[in-house]
């Protein structure tokens, strides 16, 4: 984490913002503004955006920007992701997006305090590094890497402390898709309290 991140949040190390159609989980298909921030140390080794752990690679932008550029776009629609962004304050850009009529998403490993105002928390639990439980308590929707067969486990262990309206999802990690989507499709039908989640933007060859 960069020391040059202002506590109030009001700069933030972006790394990329782009409109796109979220991929995955609960709102996979819908027009959506994605903010990524920078800095992470959370270390999956099967991370697609390893560029992203190093928050000094990226610019500090004022989050007033942040939300400017947010409103050019007709879904009024933000996803802030990372790296991990609850590394960083995200009230005072979570309040500017709000009143500006835009819903907040975040997608978050859950591994630092929750701030932000949210209309809707994807938590994203990871071994190496324990989701917080108010973050838990707070999910939406409960989204389960399965990079292996251990992972089925771990998931069932995660959905005892989230909420009941908690949606239940697992996804195949990319790379072990072929391998683990036949595993998550009998272990669904056996346990349908669970959803897939796949990662359709990669399908779609779009950011």
């Amino acid at each position: 984490m960069s020391n040059q991140v202002p506590a109030d949040g009001s700069m933030l190390p972006l790394m990329e913002e782009f409109y796109t159609i979220q991929g995955e989980g609960y709102h996979t298909g819908k027009a959506a503004y994605f903010i990524r921030l920078g800095g992470c140390d959370v270390g999956c080794h099967w991370c697609d955006v390893k560029e992203s752990w190093d928050a000094d690679l990226h610019p500090l932008t004022p989050a007033d920007t942040i939300i400017k550029n947010a409103q050019k776009h007709p879904a009024k629609t933000v996803v802030i992701t990372g790296g991990e962004p609850l590394l960083y304050n995200l009230d005072y850009l979570t309040a500017g997006l709000q009143k500006a009529g835009i819903q907040t998403f975040i997608e978050t490993s859950g591994a630092y305090p929750l701030s932000g105002h949210w209309d809707w928390i994807c938590l994203s639990p990871k071994k190496f590094k324990a989701p917080q439980k108010s973050v838990l308590q707070a999910a939406g929707e409960l989204k389960v890497i399965v990079f292996n067969k251990s992972d089925f486990k771990w998931a069932e262990e995660h959905a005892l402390h989230v909420s009941s309206h908690c949606k239940l999802y697992l996804q195949p990690e990319w790379s072990k898709s072929a391998e683990m989507t036949p595993l998550i499709i009998d272990y669904v039908k056996e346990n349908p309290k669970w959803d897939i989640s796949l990662q359709t933007h990669k399908y779609l060859n779009i950011p």
